[in-house]
């Protein structure tokens, strides 16, 4: 895990399956996957939030936690999809950070992250290891 991969949202953009695939290079597996550098590496700051965000926009805030706003309601819109569909909470991910600080952040998330097969990443969106479990990202297709 990379601290240039934790958006200023709390997104770890290393667990993103646009991120992972670039990553494992699926389209030469045979998938048409987009691919992406993550955020703050292809310079967006935020890709979720900096249109709505005048601060992130701008670059003025590492992380929201750092905004007298914090939370507002575009990042809980955003945490509660999360939330939903994939089980994590950049809300948490963010006060983690705050409270305990990024290298810290990024140890937790090598250890919860890990795949058990191959130790690679596993997909925040999909739930697969997409060095391994190619055969499973297979049946999505």
């Amino acid at each position: 895990m990379e601290e240039k991969l934790i958006a200023p949202c709390g997104m770890n953009c290393g667990l993103c399956v646009r991120f992972l695939a670039m990553k494992n290079d699926l389209n030469s597996k045979g998938f048409s996957k987009g691919y992406c550098p993550g955020c703050r590496p292809r310079g967006k700051n935020c890709a979720f939030l900096k249109k709505h965000c005048e601060r992130l926009g701008k670059g003025l805030l590492r992380f929201c936690y750092e905004c007298q706003d914090f939370p507002c309601l575009r990042l809980k819109t955003l945490d509660a999809r999360y939330k939903a569909r994939y089980h994590m909470s950049m809300i948490e991910n963010l006060t983690f950070i705050k409270e305990h600080g990024i290298q810290s952040f990024l140890a937790q998330e090598e250890v919860k992250w890990r795949c058990p097969d191959c130790g690679d990443v596993i997909c925040c969106h999909n739930g697969i290891c997409l060095n391994c479990k190619l055969d499973k990202l297979r049946q999505y297709k």
